[in-house]
C-alpha cells in the first residue's frame, strides 16, 4: 500500500510506557546541559565551537566530508582554502546561526524561517519544491523507497501545519522532546526542498529545543549520533511510512538526545577546564592578559592576528608579539597558509576533534 503523509499530529499515542521512560532520562542530561552551559562566562564560545561540529558531522551524514582543519580554514581563509566541502559546511554553520537569531528574536519557527535558513544553507532561493519527480531511494541498491509528496499545494498545506504543531503548544500537547522527533519525522518526510533537506532538518532539532526553553543556546546536536548509526535512522524512518512503528523511532530519537547530551556535557566540561587553565596560566606569566585575549583565543580552535589586533584594539605588530609569545610558550601552534600565519589554540583544537 503506498504511504500518504498526513498532517501531525499522529493517531497513533505516541507517549507509551517506554517513550516516556526514555524522555524522562534524556530530559535529565538535557536539564544537566543546560545548567552547565551557564558556567562557561562567554556563552559565544560554546555556540561558535560547536556549531563547528555540527556543521562538519550533519553535512558528513550527506556524504559532504571535510576535515577540522579545512572547515576551520575556511573560516579564516577563504580566499586561500578554496575547498568546495569545507564552504558548503561553512554554510551550514551560516544557516544555523541564521535559525537561532530567528528564534531568539521572535520565539517562534515559521515556514519562512525555514526557507531563510534553507536559503542561507543552499546560497540560493529556489524554496519550496514546485515541480513533481523527487523520490528517496536506498543509497546502495538505487530502488525508489518512498515517494514524498508532490503537489506544490500539499507541501505547503503540510509545512502550514507543521509551523502550527511547532508554535502551538495547545494545538498538540505532548512532551517537546516527542514533539521534537515527530517534527523531525514529518520534515524528513515532507522533503519540501529541491536540496538541503536532512541538514535542514538537522538544524530545526536544536532550535526546537532552543523554543521549548530547554536549553538556552543551541549546543545539542545530534548529527554525530545519527552518522554513528545512519543505517538504523534511515531505516527506522522507513519504517513509521511503512508500519506506523512509531514508538521505535521515537525510542532512537531520544535515545540519540540523550547520549548525545551526555558528551556534549563531556565537552562542555573540558573546554571550561581549558578554558580555566589557560586564564590561570596566561594571567600568571603574561603581562598583556586580559579577558578580551581569552575570549578570542576560545571562541574559535584557530586565530590570526588580524582577529587578535580587532579584539584587542592593539596594533599588528602588539598583535603578532602576543600570538607568537603564546606560541611560544606551548598554549598555541604557529602555522603558515599562503603569506599568512595563523595559531591553533592546541587543547581547544584536540577537545573538539577527538572522536
Amino acid at each position: 500500500m503506498t504511504f500518504i503523509l498526513k498532517p501531525l499530529p499522529p493517531t497513533a499515542d505516541l507517549e507509551t510506557k517506554a517513550v516516556l521512560r526514555k524522555a524522562a532520562s534524556a530530559h535529565r542530561y538535557l536539564a544537566e546541559l543546560k545548567g552547565l552551559s551557564k558556567t562557561i562566562p562567554n556563552v559565544e564560545i560554546l555556540v561558535n565551537t560547536l556549531s563547528l561540529q555540527e556543521a562538519k558531522d550533519s553535512s558528513a551524514i550527506e556524504n559532504i566530508i571535510t576535515t577540522h582543519d579545512e572547515l576551520y580554514k575556511e573560516e579564516l581563509f577563504p580566499e586561500y582554502a578554496g575547498n568546495a566541502a569545507a564552504k558548503e559546511v561553512q554554510n551550514y554553520v551560516l544557516a544555523l546561526r541564521k535559525g537561532y537569531q530567528l528564534v531568539g528574536k521572535t520565539g517562534l519557527i515559521t515556514a519562512n524561517h525555514i526557507l531563510e535558513i534553507q536559503a542561507e544553507l543552499e546560497q540560493n532561493d529556489a524554496g519550496f519544491r514546485k515541480q513533481a519527480g523527487t523520490a528517496l531511494k536506498n543509497a546502495q541498491t538505487g530502488e525508489i523507497v518512498y515517494t514524498p509528496p508532490q503537489d506544490p499545494a500539499a507541501i505547503q498545506a503540510l509545512m502550514a501545519n507543521l509551523e502550527k504543531v511547532i508554535n502551538e503548544d495547545s494545538y498538540w500537547e505532548i512532551d517537546p522532546l516527542v514533539k521534537m522527533a515527530a517534527v523531525h519525522f514529518q520534515f524528513e518526510s515532507i522533503h519540501p526542498f529541491y536540496d538541503g533537506n536532512g541538514r535542514t532538518g538537522r538544524i530545526l532539532n536544536v532550535l526546537i529545543l532552543v523554543q521549548k526553553g530547554l536549553l538556552d543556546i543551541p549546543v545539542l546536536y545530534l548529527s554525530r549520533a545519527i552518522t554513528r548509526s545512519k543505517p538504523d535512522y534511515y531505516r527506522l524512518l522507513q519504517k513509521v511510512r511503512d508500519e506506523d512503528a512509531w514508538e521505535e523511532w521515537l525510542l532512537y530519537m531520544l535515545g540519540a538526545v540523550e547520549t548525545t547530551a551526555q558528551d556534549t556535557i563531556k565537552i562542555v566540561k573540558a573546554i571550561g577546564s581549558a578554558l580555566g587553565d589557560y586564564k590561570q596560566r596566561i594571567r600568571k606569566d603574561y603581562k598583556f592578559y586580559s579577558q578580551d585575549l581569552i575570549n578570542n583565543l576560545f571562541h574559535h580552535p584557530y586565530t590570526k592576528i588580524d582577529f587578535l589586533k580587532r579584539d584587542l584594539g592593539v596594533s599588528r605588530l602588539t598583535a603578532t608579539k602576543y600570538l607568537d609569545e603564546l606560541n611560544q610558550g606551548g598554549f598555541l601552534e604557529k602555522q603558515k597558509i599562503g603569506t599568512a600565519y595563523y595559531f591553533i589554540n592546541k587543547a581547544l583544537f584536540k577537545i573538539l576533534t577527538e572522536e
